[in-house]
Parts: structure tokens; sequence; C-alpha cells
């Protein structure tokens, strides 16, 4: 908490009112050790109060008398602390050049992310925004792709439900034309095919149920409108989100590594001819690496067996063979132990070159040792989980970090993930990219390299996708083998391993069987991970333990029970277990009972049937997208934004934002410039005085606070209320008139004034960002009031309103605007 260390009270004579008291003093706000800047502030006392010692307080003052209803100050500090935040506050700012450049290169990013990973479906063009789909992307949907009972969403109408497609004769006209009929809340409306095609999403919640609240009514689109405003707002959000974080990490500069000669000598150690595309990823990151000044972060995304590994191994050898360190993330200890196997002997030729494994199957002076290496800079490759991420492990001089399967670490750990992006180069190995991360790269403000050509000698696993039968599993384990093969069998949970191994046990009582799980003893996992490698048990049964990363060429057979309780992502991946060798592999896929499984899940299995080939990973993670929901992919807090319009117009609205992003940028005034011009001076009370410790002194830190930005204001009203109660009503007014002046410098106004009804407010913002402003208000009173007129804000009152009123209506007016600033790209 913030405490006050009172200065001594200076007091002197105005010369321009004798009857005055002026009040000149410094005031200090401590947070920690450290102190903010003072300056000068004047406020008016009244002449024949004294001045009592700071224990002279008020018991009608007292802390516990702070106002429990919330006011007007309150609650634009509830919102202040939840939209901005101290990275808000505290974000370095841009000039006009520096914003222009960055911009211009996030729309050439956009371009190049919708052109390499939609291909056919993004146009050259693109970036203009002109009508819907703008960036050469759009969500709409055929209707003769409906069928009837489909939820739909038309642009100006809403959500509605398909009820089917029929010819019909139109009133001027003798010839009868198809129509789409879509039933609202209020009626049927009939639309010729044509214009639905222009006209229609599929409407898609971001949950199972998939049905929205209420369809919208044909006679009355206010309530749509406002439901899509609200959807268009939360959507610019996310971009300048995004596009901020982007520029943040475009700002950080490093030397390019020097090109290394030896790099042909170690991609000569590759024993395959690489793929058209696996090239395309070497040149991305190599480019990346030595010609570019700003730290990479680069997608990789390519099916299981396809070649990421190799990617990510000459981007290690780039940064080690430079004196620096590299870290391999890996979600789990079994792909952690297999990375670090394949390290090792890639760089066995190399003694120099120090590879290390950190993981809980070391003992503790074993892991001691380690983080000592690291920290001392004697381990150049170290590969691990999670732990790599903790406090403990310090780098000594960190250049690259590999994630492999980002989609499998928690929250925590990818915003740790995050924060190394500022720092140091990011390689992302993915074959189902998580949707957040997918639409990063697809938006353009993440790179992202496609592997989608399979190896010469792999070969489409077949998949087998039915009802549960232990003579099918049975028939499949024995064909595998017989022809000396080895067998995943995978479970949902741990609970039903025993039951399964008592039944193969019964099925093949002189085969090898053993169990896997992430609950044994780190020791027994290895063994047995390590005996199954090696081919000396044939049938294992686990968990999605196995699901990322390991790589056994003589298991070609997988059988996943209970396949509903899985993801989509989950089961391409376990999928691609099998067939990493030349010979055919086998999928079988099975479910209880067609008619116990949820939409959801039946939905789930179609895809996999229609992702049956290999070099579908993308495309998978786009339906997953669709069927998951969203929760998971920009966080909770969009999931409603997304549910008010449908998942296919949020990402069209998404993808048109972004193609307008230079068009959103609002330029903040200097605060001291400033003019509030209403003449206001509130007398603060004698007993308000009284009750303050150097009242002067918290007056002129409330002005410093405001001076430096919102946060700090915001920060400084709550630690006054803390230490003295709510304030009076002449100090409220007081703090809101700073307030006001702090929330219009932020949204580029530098007048306000009044002349009689009206107020005007002079500002440097474009029509456009007061249209985003305006729409995003959730008061009608104030929105209907204002108009745009050229380099002004004004607004007719009803009256003409006293000083103090008048105030309080610009107070809420700015606080209304300035809600909007998230939604803007500020500089």
């Amino acid at each position: 908490m913030a405490s006050f260390l009172p200065n001594p009270l200076v007091l002197k004579l105005s010369s321009a009112s004798p009857r005055l008291w002026v009040w000149s003093s410094v005031f200090t706000l401590q947070r920690g050790n450290k102190k903010k800047q003072s300056f000068q502030f004047k406020a008016v006392y009244t002449p024949g109060l004294s001045l009592s010692s700071p224990t002279n307080k008020i018991p009608s003052l007292r802390k516990e008398k702070y106002e429990t209803e919330p006011d007007d100050i309150s609650i634009l500090n509830e919102r202040i602390r939840r939209d901005f935040g101290k990275r808000e506050a505290t974000r370095p700012v841009m000039d006009s050049e520096e914003a222009d450049k960055y911009i211009r290169l996030v729309k050439e990013q956009q371009q190049k992310g919708l052109q390499k990973l939609k291909g056919k479906n993004a146009s050259g063009g693109g970036g203009d925004g002109d009508g819907p789909g703008a960036g050469g992307f759009n969500y709409k949907v055929d209707p003769y792709s409906l069928r009837s009972g489909d939820y739909v969403v038309h642009k100006k109408v809403g959500i509605g439900r398909f009820v089917g497609i029929k010819f019909d004769v139109s009133k001027n006209s003798t010839e009868p034309i198809e129509y789409v009929f879509i039933e609202y809340a209020d009626g049927m409306a009939k639309l010729p095919v044509k214009q639905a095609s222009r006209m229609l999403y599929r409407y898609s919640l971001p949950n199972e149920t998939k049905r929205p609240r209420t369809l919208s009514k044909l006679n009355d689109t206010t309530v749509w409108e406002r439901r899509k405003t609200k959807g268009k707002v939360a959507i610019q959000k996310m971009v300048v989100d995004l596009m901020e974080l982007y520029l943040h990490r475009l700002k950080q500069k490093r030397p390019p590594y020097p090109k290394n000669p030896a790099m042909a000598e170690f991609a000569a150690q590759f024993p395959y001819e690489p793929t058209p595309d696996q090239k395309q990823a070497f040149i991305d990151v190599e480019r990346d690496l030595t010609e570019r000044q700003t730290p990479m972060d680069r997608l990789i995304c390519g099916d299981v067996g396809f070649g990421k590994t190799e990617v990510a191994l000459r981007a290690i050898f780039c940064v080690v063979s430079s004196g620096k360190q590299a870290m391999v993330l890996a979600p789990t200890i079994v792909l952690a132990k297999q990375h670090f196997d394949v390290v090792s002997e890639r760089f066995s030729k190399y003694p120099d070159i120090k590879v290390g494994l950190l993981s809980r199957f070391q003992t503790k002076a074993e892991k001691e040792e380690y983080l000592d290496m690291i920290k001392h800079g004697h381990l150049n490759i170290i590969v691990g989980t999670h732990s790599l991420l903790g406090s403990r492990v310090v780098y000594n001089n960190l250049g690259l970090l590999v994630v492999d399967e980002e989609q499998r670490f928690g929250v925590k750990q990818k915003e740790k993930i995050a924060s190394f992006k500022t720092s140091v180069d990011v390689l992302t190995l993915s074959a189902t990219p998580i949707p957040r991360t997918l639409y990063l790269a697809l938006t353009g403000f993440r790179d992202a390299s496609l592997i989608t050509t399979p190896p010469p000698e792999r070969v489409p696993i077949k998949t087998h996708l039915s009802a549960f039968s232990k003579e099918k599993v049975i028939s499949a384990i024995k064909y595998e083998l017989d022809r000396d093969g080895q067998v995943f069998y995978v479970l949902p949970r741990i609970k039903g391993l025993e039951e399964a191994m008592d039944f193969l046990q019964q099925a093949f009582p002189d085969v090898d069987i053993a169990t896997a799980h992430g609950q044994q003893y780190s020791k027994q996992l290895e063994e047995t991970m390590e005996k199954f490698a090696q081919g000396a048990i044939k049938i294992l049964i686990c968990t999605n333990i196995v699901e990322s990363g390991l790589d056994i060429q003589n298991a070609n057979t997988i059988i996943v029970q209970d396949v509903q309780q899985f993801g989509l992502a989950q089961l391409y991946q376990l999928r691609g277990r099998v067939g990493r060798a030349d010979k055919e592999a086998h999928a079988y896929l099975f479910y209880p009972d067609k008619s116990l499984l949820s939409d959801q899940a039946l939905e789930r299995l179609a895809a996999l049937e229609e992702c049956r080939e290999l070099g579908k990973g993308f495309q998978l993670a786009e339906r997953d997208m669709g069927i998951r929901g969203f929760g998971t992919i920009f966080g909770e807090q969009q999931t409603g934004d997304v549910g008010n319009v449908g998942i296919d117009l949020f990402f069209e609205m998404l993808f048109e934002s972004l193609s307008k992003v230079e068009e959103h940028r609002v330029m903040s005034v200097p605060y001291q410039s400033v003019q509030i011009d209403i003449n206001i001076n509130p007398r603060l009370p004698s007993e308000y005085i009284n009750h303050l410790e150097n009242p002067m002194e918290i007056v002129k830190e409330a002005e410093k606070a405001a001076e430096k930005d919102i946060w700090s204001l915001m920060q400084f009203t709550e630690s006054l209320r803390r230490q003295y109660g709510k304030e009076p009503y002449s100090m409220e007014i007081l703090l809101k008139k700073l307030y006001a002046r702090r929330m219009a410098a932020d949204v580029g106004i530098s007048k306000i004034y009044a002349s009689g009804k009206m107020v005007g407010m002079k500002t440097n913002m474009n029509k456009k960002v007061f249209k985003l402003m305006t729409d995003s208000m959730t008061s009608d009173i104030h929105r209907n009031s204002l108009v745009f007129d050229r380099d002004q804000i004004k607004a007719e009152l009803l009256l003409e309103l006293p000083r103090e009123q008048l105030l309080n209506w610009i107070f809420q007016c700015l606080a209304e605007l300035h809600a909007s600033l998230p939604a803007l790209i500020k500089y």
C-alpha cells in the first residue's frame, strides 16, 4: 500500500486576493523505494479556518466512513484497472514515424500470412479493406451446403434458422427463382440465393450446444446492431493487443548471427533428401537468424515425421556455434528424452558442444550440478520439460528457444514462453498448432513455415473408425504381431489400463505387454519406454503420454479406445505415432456406441475421417477450432463477444479490422497543453483540511499523478481513499477536473469549453476513430448528443447546466470515450 510521507507545509499570501491563502507545497507518494517527482499546484483556501495538527481528526471523516455506494470515480477506477493495467500504463510511447513503419510491416506480414497459409483462398491485393472479407478472406456460407435447422447469421438482420431452398415467384416477375427461407423470432424471411450467398454466415457458438440464446427479430434490428458493434469493438481490442505485442518484439534488436561455413557440413549429416517445403523452412529460419536484427518468432507447422526436428537442429547449430545457448522445451519427459537422444547423436561429432537433459529422472545432486553448468555456460544445449522455465534455471547466454508442441503447455508456461520472445529467438514446432497460434500466424503477427509435403517413403495411415468390439481389437493386434510389429493401445484415463491389461494378457499370453502413464515412478517409466523402443515390449498400453514425438519405426498399429474423450488435435497426434517407416500403418479408433456420443464428438470423428491424408494437420487445427470452441483461442473474455455474432462472422470482422488497422490510431496530446475553460475552483471544507496530513501536498501529488498517466491517477485516488476515507464533494470535483484533463489528453482532445447549451472539444482525432469510440459507448445519452465536425467534437445539451453539473457531464462523457482506448493504436 502507498504511504504518504509529509513534507513541511508552506503558506504564501496571494497578492491577487489578500483574503485568500494560496497553498504551495510538495507531496510525495511513495511505493517501495521509488519516489515520484513533484511540481506546483494551486488550490484555494477560505480564510479564517485553522490548520490543526494531523492528529486532530474528526470522527465523521475516519477511514471506516468510506462510502459504500460506488461513485463516478470509483466506477472509472475499476474500469481503468480492468482495461489498462500496469502493462498499458508503462508501455513505451512510439512516435508517429515509428508507428507508420510498424503498421506497414504488419500489413505486409498479414498479406504474406494469408497467402502462405491459405494459398489459393488469399487474394493478392487484399489489404484495402473494401467490403466484406477485406484482407482477401471471407467466411460466408454456400446456401446449398446448409441443412434444415442449421443456424445462420445474416449480416444486417442477425441470427435465424435455415428452413430450406425452394422456387418461388417474386411480385415483379413471372419467372420462378430460388429463394433461401430463414425463420426469425417474429416471422419468416426469404432471400434470393444470390443475395443470400453474399450475406449469410454459418452460426457456430464457442461451446458444445452451438445454439443461440434467441433468434433475432426481422422488424427490430437494433438488438442485433448492438451485438455486432460489441463484437466489432472486442475484435478491434484484440487486434490492437496483438499488434502492440508484435511492435514490442519488432523494437527489440540483436546482431544477426554470422553465416557459418560449417553449416553445410552439419546439414550434410541429414540422411534424407529434404522435401521442397522442408528446404523452404531451412531458408526461412536461416534468414531469420542471419539477416534480421529482430528476434525470430517462427512457427514450423508440419505433420509428424515430416522433418520439423531437422529445421530446429540447424537453427540450434547456427546459434550454438556463435557462442550462445539453446533450450529445447518439450511437454513430456518421454518427448524430452527423445529430443535429447536425437540432439546428442547429431552433435556427437562436435566435442566442444555439450548437451544436457534436465528432468525429474535426475537425482537432486545431478540437478544442482546441471543448474550450475547452465548458469556458467558449460552446457550449450539444454533439453527438458517445463522445469526449464522455472526461476532456478539461470541461463548464461541464451540465444534460442525451441518449443515442441506448444499446445500441450499450460497457460502459465505459455506466458513464460511469450516473455522469452522479446529477448531470444523462438522456434515453435507443431503438427497441429493450437488455433490461437494458428491465427497469429495466419494474420501475419507471427512468421510461419508450413511443411505439407510428406517424405517420399511415407505412406498414408489407414484409419479405421468403428464401435468397440474385442474381436476387432484382437484381430488388429494379431495382424501387426504376425508381421513382427509393435502396437500402441491408448486409453483416455489411467483407470482403464489394468482392465485392458487383463483382457490383452488373456488374448496374447505369450506376448510381452507393459503399461505407461504419467503417474508412474520416473525410472520405471523410462525403462518401459526404453524397452518398447528397443522392441522388447510388443504391446504398450498407455495414456496419451505417447501423444507427442515418440518415434518408434517398428510400431505401426495404434488402437485408441473411447475415442470420443480425446480432442481432435490429440487424435491426430496419436495417429501420427505410427507410420514412421515405409510399412503401411493402421490406426483403429473405437467409440462405445454412436447413440451415446454428443454432436461435438460426432463432428470431431467426421473431421478426422475427412483428414485421413498426410499433411492435413493445419486444416485439422482449423476444424478443431470450430468444434472445440473459442475460449482457449483468445481467452475466456472474448468468448461472449464471439457468441454474439458466431465464429464465422467474427473472423471475417477480424480480417476486416486488420486490413484497416492504420485508420484506428489515436494521437494523445501532452497533459499540460489541455485547457478546460470552465471556471470552477472548489473550496475544500475546513473539516477535511484538518483531517488530512499536509493537505496541499496531497493535492499537488494528485496533479503530479494526473500528469504522469491515468493508471497513476487511479492509484493515487485509491490510496487517498484508503487512508482518509471518501473525500467531500468539493475534493471530488477537484479530482474529476484532473481526471477530465488526463482523459482528454489520452484521447487527443486539447481544449474543452462551453457556450450556453453547447459543449465543444477541440481534437486531432479522425472521423473513423470518433465513430469507433462512440460505437463502443454504453450510454445512449452521450452517444446521441455527440457530433463530429472537422477538428471538433460538439454536444448540444437540453439546457445550460451549472458549472459543477457541467463538469460531471464532461467527466462522464470523457470516461465513455476513454473506455474505447484499448481498441485503438496509441502513439
